[in-house]
């Protein structure tokens, strides 16, 4: 994940509005030479389509020219021991390398916090921030030390802040509405694809609501699937962690994934016109949290609940939704289709105050194990669950004192329970 923008794999493969020419000879024309006096000729086609993108030229320069210094070109550095696999026939030990990455960011406040994604600032075994972290605003040639301020690997997203940075050079983007985009706005990607510091790309709004995976798990957390922002404008490895920005200049996304073919084959991607962003409004949400974490990790709001139906792999046993089972033998067990069998509901917990129960027996199978006897979530808000990361979806955005409407089966019997978020939620 290292100095790229993270790729959605092969199995998740995923105009203009014009005035008419009759419309056209009905508007005021733009002047020029006349047929008679006092009387101007119609503008042609070609001529009021220029203009439009002479408006449309005029517009981008600006937001640049005015929001660019904002943008923060991020380099990290993380000490890897690596072993050569023929090094012991020489009586060789392991090496030492530096592996070096490269992303983006944006200054969101007069502080100097910087808000990027969390693979950018990540170390080598993803795990934790870099051990070097440096940042370099436009025109200084000159990179400053730069300090962890809060994690949020399941949101994809980090906070730093650069140390001894002129106040000067402190140049803040506003913060837009991602609830408010339309498809087709325009959007601008600021960022430093392949390393190319201080590099803007533009296109449109594809889509407002793509649900795809994109935190990261560990830390006692899991991998989040979220609602992206779609947008042509070109993202590459490097524009990660860049603001994606509207036509009034306001932050509508933080770009963080590309969706390329070619980089499933060969793993070095490339723009094919299909780039994804967090929208700004579930950074916005994060950020308090993250300013308040003293360089901790951030974790999503949490029900109190674990998973009950675990399967092996050869990295352990892993949670899993029911939808993995077959029919039948949910059929022999009374189970549905599809949900999240709950194992365990931890005391006082907000699942466990609305009544929520874990499964009372375990029952191993070929494979794996499944509690019984509890609930099954199958829906969140009326979203379909058919595990914990869809119920993680539900919760991602919600606030301590947020509700979520939790639909539920037990023995059969359907249930619909209101459960409270509280603090313990969020610790």
């Amino acid at each position: 994940m290292k100095g790229k923008t993270p790729l959605l794999g092969a199995a998740l493969v995923l105009v203009g509005l014009g005035l008419g020419a009759t419309l056209l000879r009905d508007q005021v024309p733009l002047g020029g030479a006349q047929t008679s006096p006092g009387q101007a000729v119609p503008a042609t086609r070609a001529q009021t389509e220029a203009g439009a993108r002479l408006q449309n030229e005029r517009n981008t320069m600006d937001i640049v020219r005015r929001y660019e210094p904002g943008l923060v070109f991020i380099s990290t550095e993380q000490e890897v021991v690596r072993q050569d696999p023929m090094g012991w026939m020489f009586g060789q030990g392991a090496q030492t390398q530096v592996q070096r990455g490269v992303g983006s960011g944006f200054f969101v406040n007069e502080a100097g916090d910087i808000l990027t994604n969390y693979h950018v600032v990540a170390g080598e075994s993803g795990a934790g921030a870099a051990s070097r972290i440096t940042v370099r605003v436009m025109g200084q040639d000159v990179a400053v030390p730069a300090r962890v301020i809060g994690l949020a690997p399941q949101y994809d997203l980090a906070l730093i802040r650069a140390e001894k940075l002129d106040a000067r050079f402190i140049r803040p983007i506003p913060l837009g509405d991602s609830d408010a985009l339309g498809v087709g706005q325009k959007a601008i990607a600021m960022g430093a694809p392949f390393g190319l510091d201080f590099s803007v790309t533009e296109g449109i709004v594809s889509s407002t609501a793509r649900q795809i995976p994109m935190g990261f798990g560990g830390a006692g957390g899991v991998g989040i699937t979220q609602k992206a922002i779609q947008t042509d404008a070109a993202i590459n490895p490097g524009n990660s962690g860049g603001p994606l920005l509207d036509s009034s200049g306001n932050v509508i996304g933080i770009n963080t994934q590309i969706y390329s073919p070619s980089g499933a084959a060969s793993g070095t991607g490339q723009s094919a016109g299909v780039g994804f962003a967090i929208p700004i409004n579930a950074a916005k949400n994060l950020l308090p949290r993250l300013q308040n974490a003293g360089g901790d990790v951030v974790l999503a709001p949490q029900l109190g609940v674990t998973a009950g139906l675990l399967i092996q792999t050869g990295q352990g046993e892993v949670p899993v939704g029911l939808s993995v089972l077959s029919s039948t033998g949910k059929q022999d067990l009374g189970l549905p289709e599809r949900g999240l069998v709950l194992g365990e509901v931890s005391p006082g917990s907000p699942a466990a105050r609305a009544g929520l129960r874990g499964g009372e027996k375990a029952q191993a199978f070929r494979g794996g194990r499944i509690a019984l006897g509890g609930d099954v979530i199958v829906a969140a808000d009326g979203k379909p669950v058919d595990g914990l990361e869809d119920l993680q979806a539900v919760l991602i955005n919600k606030k301590q004192g947020d509700t979520v409407t939790v639909d539920t089966m037990r023995g059969g019997q359907k249930r619909q329970v209101t459960v409270t978020l509280d603090a313990s939620s969020f610790q």
